[in-house]
């Protein structure tokens, strides 16, 4: 028996080990150093952007912009291509993920709160980017947490009242959609707003998307790109949840006033600012999986991937993967082991609790539960960016020991999972990731190893 125990344990701690491997590749392929150098080059004074070419000859000036947790990154790697090419640059990051450059200079600000640093940032950004002639070339940076980094909202509303229109939506469980309609509708910048100003200049947006599906207008509220919404839009959202005595008068005011075209809408398709528009999705969620899935394959492990795009409640979710990895152990379907059972996207916790952690805590510990006791499973859950809620972690390994180690320490994991108190859980069990800010952010990815490659995997069918 103890010998059983202890071949268990050493797989397990292998297993962890390729999850581990299998994480750093997605982040690799995520990295914006790797994918700003794929994308973008500058030849003979011809700057290839994609599939277009951009002849250095047209333009006088060149501007570099942006925002969100991986511009810095971004940035870094744009200005070793582009070097004294570059007149000026601004772009606003998360406090701690800023890097050191010549030319484009780093604004910290809060995320996932906007801040006066990045209402500070933004005004400085649009001064920078106004007045601008076609003989300029300006290159915006976005990436996840973008929206929360270009705070600048409209002429006679403040950030804190925009916060708390905000706070009122996502308090009565407004879906992000409707969220992100009132934002762009309040904002300067977002709905097209950045690109109204950039003209008549040439533009080319980068993005690093961090949003289920790609979609160009809800990444960072889509500071470049047309908006599909309107202050109609704006008005049967505050009805639907009963917002219109709650919100501040300056926002209910302005509302009102678009409804009855008294105030310029959001940029909409064919306006003459998207014709010199170039948006490009330079990397995405989808890219690091497909890395992960390679990863994994070397590993001598049979991949599969799920989906980019799962969505949804942190612990359902958790509860179908598991119940995939005990199908595999089970009756080695839809795959035998050892196997590589991969997902991405970004789900939701309900918090019920007062307690410590993020959805990626919450994921492992909620699958620890359901794998308790079945042997040679491993499932690790991770934010790209390295960070999974407000805490110092990027997630959290869990397998089929963790309850009964959980127990032997005296740790309840149901109450932990009930107070949303997954974070000192995992500390305790020294089973938390931390890898820093990562430079990237393409939401989560969950990879669940289940069989040891190299040994023979019998599954009971």
């Amino acid at each position: 028996m103890q010998e059983r125990i202890f071949r268990v344990k050493k797989i397990l701690r292998s297993l962890r080990g390729d999850a581990q491997k299998i994480f750093t590749q997605a982040l690799r392929a995520a990295d914006p150093k790797n994918i700003i150098s794929s994308q973008i080059s500058l030849r003979k004074k011809i700057l290839r952007i994609g599939v277009r070419t951009y002849p250095l000859s047209r333009f006088e000036r060149i501007f570099v912009a942006g925002c969100g947790k991986a511009s810095a990154a971004m940035a870094y790697s744009l200005e070793r291509i582009l070097g004294s090419q570059i007149t000026a640059g601004l772009v606003n990051v998360k406090y701690g993920h800023s890097l050191k450059l010549k030319r484009i200079r780093i604004q910290e600000a809060g995320h996932p709160l906007p801040d006066q640093k990045g209402l500070e940032g933004a005004r400085e950004m649009k001064r920078m980017l106004s007045n601008l002639t076609e003989g300029d070339l300006v290159i915006f940076l976005i990436s996840g947490g973008g929206s929360a980094l270009l705070p600048f909202p409209l002429p006679g509303i403040s950030l804190a009242e925009k916060q708390k229109v905000t706070n009122l939506l996502l308090g009565c469980g407004a879906a992000i959609q409707e969220l992100n309609t009132l934002r762009k509708h309040l904002s300067v910048l977002k709905g097209g707003g950045l690109a109204r100003v950039v003209y008549p200049a040439t533009l080319v947006s980068l993005v690093l998307s961090d949003v289920i599906g790609d979609p160009l207008d809800a990444i960072a509220s889509g500071p470049t790109v047309s908006d599909p919404t309107t202050f109609a839009d704006c008005e049967r959202i505050l009805d639907r949840y009963g917002l219109w005595e709650k919100i501040p008068l300056s926002v209910a005011r302005h509302i009102r006033e678009g409804v009855r075209g008294n105030r310029e809408e959001t940029l909409k398709e064919g306006a003459p600012a998207l014709t010199k528009v170039y948006n490009l999705i330079v990397g995405n969620n989808l890219l690091s999986m497909k890395a992960a899935q390679q990863k994994a394959r070397s590993l001598g492990y049979r991949p599969l991937m799920l989906s980019s795009l799962i969505e949804g409640e942190t612990r359902e979710v958790a509860k179908v993967h598991a119940a995939i990895a005990k199908e595999v152990l089970l009756t080695g379907n839809p795959l035998p082991p050892p196997a590589c059972i991969l997902s991405g996207g970004e789900t939701t916790v309900t918090l019920k609790g007062k307690g410590q952690g993020g959805r990626n805590q919450e994921f492992a510990l909620a699958a620890a539960l359901e794998i308790a006791g079945r042997g040679e499973a491993v499932i690790l859950a991770a934010g790209t960016d390295g960070t999974d809620g407000p805490t110092d972690a990027a997630g959290a390994f869990a397998d089929g020991e963790t309850v009964e180690r959980a127990r032997a320490m005296g740790l309840d994991p149901w109450r932990s999972l009930e107070e949303n108190d997954s974070y000192p859980f995992f500390k305790k069990l020294d089973d938390l990731l931390i890898t820093g800010p990562t430079g990237t952010n393409v939401m989560d990815l969950r990879i669940m190893l289940v069989g040891k490659p190299g040994r023979k995997n019998i599954h009971r069918g």
